[in-house]
This record gives structure tokens, sequence and C-alpha cells, in this order.
């Protein structure tokens, strides 16, 4: 899951990528802001994966507000004047959208987005951080980082991985919990294990992964909810 903001000072721009946020299972737009320094202040407090960022901004420019943060993320500029577009390459932004920009071309820059946080991640992630397990004769390296959550099957497990094939294994959810063990993951039903990472919502006890909505078990929510609020 990629967590955003998006900042621009005018409202019906900030609509617009809302609306085309809520199109993609993968972004969690968090918030959306017209002035650069509430937004500034917001990322030193709760840092996020990608920023929406016009270029024109009063007070503040987006340029400016970019290099002022301590840690990089991934930048989509937006802005209706083409001439920007050197300066927001040059600061190696994932891309620049000059609007009116259409929901394809906005599909666009979001997958470019998805595709370097995925990189960053990958390469931050300890070397460790992964199970090996053995499935249709052969062992597989699955990165703790794909798994979306898995699916008790009576004596196997599915585990639905983002972006490929799910991986179905001879092994008990006693014996997949102890392999995740110091890890951040739940067991939110009988069939149901999720990562509290990837949760974007829960509603009338269903989780929300993306794509995957995942019933919480009675004799499982106490536990469930201790952890996730904490």
């Amino acid at each position: 899951m990629i967590t955003a903001i998006a900042i621009d000072d005018e409202p019906p721009a900030l609509r617009v990528i809302e609306a085309f946020c809520a199109g993609f299972g993968f972004i969690t737009l968090q918030k959306t802001f017209t002035r650069t320094d509430e937004a500034l202040r917001h990322l030193r407090k709760h840092p996020v994966d990608l920023l929406f960022l016009d270029i024109q901004m009063p007070s503040l420019s987006g340029i400016e507000l970019y290099r002022a943060l301590e840690q990089p993320l991934a930048v989509i500029f937006t802005t209706a004047y083409s001439e920007y577009a050197v300066e927001g390459f040059n600061l190696n932004a994932t891309d620049y959208l000059l609007k009116p920009f259409t929901r394809e071309r906005f599909a666009q820059a979001v997958q470019k987005a998805e595709e370097y946080i995925r990189y960053t991640r990958q390469r931050q992630a300890p070397e460790n951080d992964y199970l090996l397990i053995r499935a249709d004769y052969n062992l597989h390296k699955i990165a703790i980082g794909d798994i979306e959550y898995i699916e008790g099957l009576d004596d196997y497990i599915r585990i639905h991985l983002q972006q490929q094939k799910p991986v179905v294994a001879r092994m008990t959810m006693k014996h997949i919990l102890e392999k995740l063990e110091d890890r951040d993951f739940v067991r939110v039903h009988r069939s149901y294990i999720v990562p509290l990472s990837r949760i974007q919502h829960v509603r009338n006890k269903m989780i929300s992964l993306g794509d995957a909505e995942i019933a919480i078990g009675s004799s499982y929510e106490e536990a469930f909810f201790a952890r996730f609020r904490s």
C-alpha cells in the first residue's frame, strides 16, 4: 500500500486527484492541503510514500517544499505551466503532470511511482526479510513486503502476493504464524492472516485490503483490535 498526500492551492485540482486516487486500490490518499506550510508540518509528523505537489504555490513553492523535506520520497509534480518541467525533473521527480491531465496520464504517473517505491522498499528491507516456502516441488523465496494476506484451506495455505500468482503450500495456519513471528502480521479469522501495514480501514468488522475484504472472526476480534489500535 502507498500512502500519499496532495498539495495544491486550488481545491478543484485536489478534488480531481482525490477522484483519480479512489480508482487505485494500492493508493491511500490520507489528506489534501491548500497550504504548503501546513503540509510540511504534517509530513514531519506523519511521513508518506508519495506527494502530489503543485509547483506554483503562494508563500512556499512546491519545489521549495520538496527541497525542505527531511527524507526523500516519491513526488509527482502537477502544474499548469510547462516551463517548470525541467526543474521538476532536475529534482528527480517521479513524474510531471501538466494540467489538465487525463485519468490515463494520471495512471501512468502513479504506476511509475509504485515501481519506484517498491524498488526503494526492497533496497531498504533487511536481507532476511523473506520466507522460504516449499510448494509445487520448489522452494519459493517470498518477500515479506509482497504478502497481501494469507488464506487457510484445511491443511494448506494460500499466500496471496502483490502482482504475482498465489503460492499454495501444505502448511497449517499455526506453522505460518510461527514463521511470521515478530513481524507485522495478525490472525483475524480462522482462515485469514493479514499484514497490519496493508489494512486500509475497518468497518463493521470487515477489513479492507485493497481489492480484498476480510471478515474479523468473533474469537479473534479482541486481540486484533488491541494490536490494530496500538
